[in-house]
């Protein structure tokens, strides 16, 4: 069993419309994707380290 399966399956939203943000708008939805894109970033770091750790628990 892959890990993957474990994990909660989400419906994917559907992309927001750009074209009516205006600029202010614009860089205030980049900012929130970067720190959602960071929050990701240290979550798959964490669960690499885990992975990683159960890997060498189990080899020795």
């Amino acid at each position: 069993m892959d890990l993957d399966e474990l994990e909660p399956q989400k419906k994917k939203t559907a992309p927001k419309d750009l074209d009516a943000l205006g600029v202010e708008q614009l860089e205030a939805y980049l900012a929130e994707l970067e720190t959602e894109a960071a929050r990701v970033r240290a979550k798959l770091a964490e669960k690499k380290a885990y992975l990683t750790g159960a890997q060498a628990f189990f080899k020795s």
